[in-house]
């Protein structure tokens, strides 16, 4: 009986979502950048999630194009759309050397990775990485990590997993061989533990506008 009643409440879920979310349809002009699938909502079905260039120019210096991330569900053989983001990704031609720039996707243990990574000028290099995942019924950031990278000088590493709270910092310094003297900094490391007040959500998540303060230092970590 118990089985019988689980079958009835996802067969029920499954006609409701259907009629709730919307087909999906390529808007006309749309360029399909990546491409992975997975299992998001430990259904036991695979959703497709696509990054597009659109037809759309954020950046009116470089003509960079915005990027929009959607993830769909199979529902009865149809694509339907279940997310749709344009606040998670860097325009298709951020930075100093985009076409050097690195985006990947992946799903892993039912979880959507954000992999992102520009040169900001012609020596640093930012990382991102974010991690999100499906639970209460909506798309949380439960993981970031944020890098920013020098040719030679340094390299300053920044993450927190949001599920246990613990924040890494790690900066490291080095001599470079530029021509020129300098005292090289001592290295920084840290781990500590922040509580989010509250988790936040896929959809009202803005890259670099969080901030945690670092406990007994002047340092912050930005994601």
């Amino acid at each position: 009986m118990k089985h019988l009643f689980s079958f009835f409440t996802i067969t029920l879920f499954s006609v409701l979502q259907s009629q709730e979310l919307k087909d999906f349809i390529i808007p006309k002009r749309y360029e399909k950048i990546l491409e992975t699938k997975g299992d998001l909502d430990k259904d036991g079905k695979d959703e497709t999630v696509i990054i597009f260039n659109t037809d759309k120019i954020i950046n009116t210096i470089s003509k960079g194009l915005e990027r929009k991330l959607y993830i769909l569900k199979n529902i009865n053989g149809k694509l339907k759309v279940w997310q749709e983001n344009s606040n998670l990704l860097f325009d298709s031609k951020e930075g100093f050397y985009p076409e050097s720039n690195e985006l990947e996707l992946s799903i892993r243990n039912n979880c959507l990775i954000i992999f992102q990574s520009y040169f900001s000028n012609s020596r640093h290099t930012v990382t991102s990485k974010n991690t999100f995942r499906f639970q209460n019924g909506d798309f949380y950031l439960i993981g970031a990590l944020v890098k920013f990278d020098d040719t030679c000088e340094f390299n300053f590493s920044s993450e927190i997993n949001f599920s246990t709270g613990k924040v890494i910092i790690d900066d490291q310094y080095s001599e470079c061989d530029s021509g020129y003297e300098r005292e090289v900094p001592k290295n920084y490391y840290k781990e500590f533990i922040y509580k989010i007040p509250k988790l936040i959500k896929m959809s009202d998540y803005k890259m670099g506008k969080n901030e945690i303060k670092i406990p007994n230092s002047k340092k912050s970590f930005n994601f």
